[in-house]
């Protein structure tokens, strides 16, 4: 009876474990991390009419759609403002919607921090946002744009002070046509600066624009009488001998052909002679 006992026993740990099958762990991504930050925010039309009171549609109709196209999911997203669910997508919310009204008075809406729905809605999804009729009032992107449109006014401003007085007529040239032909060097440096503070962007894009100067000593050459243009604005000739000089193509400016020219081998040679005798 031992003997069988023992044999039990052996048996037993002999035995090979029953494989426990394990469930299939679902594959876990994260959820995007959500950069949105929580702080107060003001919006305000951008029209330089403020009413007192503007309302902007809140929910979608036919006359006044508010769709947002939602590239993941490949379709138009219908939005509307509910003041008690946690999205301003109607496909997210859920229960009862108490819809909310959004009304500016004085061209100006603030919103509290707590309110995320509605700042979320106005800032990222609102059809008036993209067109521009409403935006968010962000003092530090202000604050960005003014530092560098006042970089780039003083550096057209110094650009304009150390500019020589035939670059700052070729520039001149281009904004005011051939008045600067009347004008002293003081006058075209006074000019010139102006232009500089009022109109930095244009006037940096001249100051590197080959194009102008090489058309502005092809303006001094045909008032000097060293080469002619047509009447019918087809042909420049060289003043003395008529001999011509080129044929400007159709429907391009003249000037603009000239300078064009003078880039070629053999207009280089041109505006060689034409500079020495200017």
């Amino acid at each position: 009876m031992a003997e069988a006992k023992t044999k039990k026993v052996a048996a037993t740990k002999a035995a090979p474990k029953a494989a426990v099958a394990e469930a299939p762990v679902a594959e876990t991504k994260k959820q995007p991390v959500d950069n949105w930050v929580h702080k107060d925010r003001l919006y305000e039309l951008t029209s330089k009419r403020k009413p007192l009171v503007f309302t902007i549609p809140s929910k979608h109709s036919a006359e006044k759609p508010l769709l947002w196209f939602d590239e993941e999911k490949g379709y138009n997203r219908e939005i509307r403002y509910a003041s008690n669910q946690r999205s301003c997508f109607v496909d997210e919310q859920d229960g009862n919607a108490t819809l909310g009204r959004i009304v500016f008075r004085d061209g100006i809406l603030r919103v509290p921090k707590e309110n995320v729905v509605l700042q979320k809605l106005l800032s990222l999804y609102h059809p008036f946002t993209k067109k521009g009729i409403i935006e968010e009032y962000a003092p530090e992107q202000i604050a960005t744009n003014d530092i560098d449109y006042i970089e780039m006014e003083l550096e057209a401003m110094t650009l304009a002070r150390d500019l020589d007085i035939e670059e700052l007529e070729a520039i001149l040239r281009a904004e005011i046509g051939s008045e600067v032909s009347k004008m002293s060097s003081k006058e075209l440096k006074r000019d010139a600066l102006l232009f500089a503070r009022s109109r930095p962007n244009l006037f940096l894009e001249l100051a590197n624009d080959d194009s102008i100067h090489l058309r502005n000593i092809g303006i001094k050459a045909a008032e000097a009488g060293i080469i002619r243009l047509s009447s019918d604005q087809r042909t420049f000739t060289y003043g003395e001998s008529n001999r011509k000089l080129m044929t400007v193509p159709f429907d391009e400016h003249p000037y603009s052909a000239l300078a064009a020219f003078f880039k070629t081998d053999e207009g280089m040679e041109v505006l060689n002679a034409i500079q020495k005798r200017l």
